[in-house]
């Protein structure tokens, strides 16, 4: 996407923050990522993605840019989900560093110089903030995500890191990589890992959300658990597959044997019930072997219209590179 020509000079550090209904949080996550920015002391851009929100969160925005002239704000036509807008916020982002954060502080600005470090001393291209603690979540949250994150392990093309959200800092080579990637159906923690290349973990300790909701609900997050799985692995087709060759096979056996008894024995086959059961067991697979055919076939249905993955409303450039205080 063209940028508008008159822009400061490259920063070294882009941060690119999504945010939706986020008028609760943006002031104090503000505060802490500009002095954090302001002790790294190099040339840094925020880039704010409005992702249609419906509350103040414009307005906070415009009055941030005012103060701070390293904030340029994408503002999206519509909301397109937290996935396209951290698109739009990569393909704004101009730094030789990326750095990918919430606006709900549980994943604290402080840390971000230490996601620098492997980048400068090592390379690295992806340096991603690991949870050692996941405070402010219910337990039912912190299972169904270990879950989600075992079954990738196990069945995903990819890799994915445990107990890792979107946080983290990406080499402008990543950045160029991920922008190779024009899929709709985006699901950017797999995408992070698709891309391969040097990647490195930092711990830290998740923080409760400061203020405002969740935007995630349990039906979203279960709805975005679906996108991961049927975006990077075509396992759920294959077990749909073994799953009816089993049952096919299993009803010849027992066909075979109600026959022999009848044969032999004279046994009458059974009644209603068992009836009931078998036919409704089947039915069941056969719909949830329908379901995962249509998930795919979705996906395709989408893919191939190739409509634009956001529109852009407007785009507020920074207005200048800040350095830290005395340069």
């Amino acid at each position: 996407m063209p940028l508008p020509a008159a822009l400061p000079p490259m920063p070294t550090l882009s941060v690119v923050v999504p945010a939706y209904n986020e008028e609760a949080v943006l002031e104090p996550f503000h505060r802490r990522l500009g002095a954090t920015l302001d002790a790294i002391g190099e040339p840094a851009e925020i880039v704010y993605v409005d992702d249609g929100s419906r509350d103040r969160t414009a307005a906070i925005l415009e009055a941030l840019r005012r103060e701070d002239p390293r904030v340029a704000i994408v503002g999206l036509s519509r909301n397109f989900g937290k996935e396209v807008a951290l698109t739009a916020g990569l393909h704004h982002a101009r730094g030789q560093a990326v750095v990918v954060i919430d606006a709900d502080l549980q994943d604290p600005p402080e840390l971000i110089p230490e996601l620098m470090v492997p980048w400068r001393e090592r390379g690295a291209d992806v340096v991603y903030a690991q949870r050692v603690a996941r405070a402010g979540e219910t337990w039912l949250k912190r299972a169904t995500a270990h879950l989600f994150y075992l079954l990738m392990q196990h069945v995903g093309r990819v890799q994915l890191p445990r107990d890792t959200g979107d946080f983290r800092l990406l080499s402008r080579r990543a950045v160029d990589a991920l922008g190779q990637y024009p899929e709709h159906h985006r699901f950017m923690k797999g995408l992070f890992a698709w891309i391969g290349f040097e990647q490195v973990s930092v711990p830290y300790h998740r923080d409760p959300r400061l203020a405002g909701q969740t935007k995630w609900n349990f039906f979203k997050l279960f709805n975005l658990a679906i996108e991961g799985i049927t975006s990077f692995t075509a396992t759920p087709l294959r077990f749909a597959s073994v799953l009816g060759l089993l049952i096919a096979f299993l009803a010849f056996l027992v066909g075979v044997v109600i026959i022999y008894k009848t044969l032999r024995y004279g046994d009458p086959v059974q009644g209603y019930p068992s009836l009931m059961i078998t036919v409704l067991f089947l039915g069941g697979v056969q719909l949830t072997a329908i379901g995962i055919l249509g998930e795919y076939l979705g996906r395709v249905f989408h893919e191939t219209k190739q409509r634009p993955l956001y529109h852009v409303k407007s785009f507020r450039p920074p207005q200048g590179t800040a350095h830290a205080p005395g340069e």
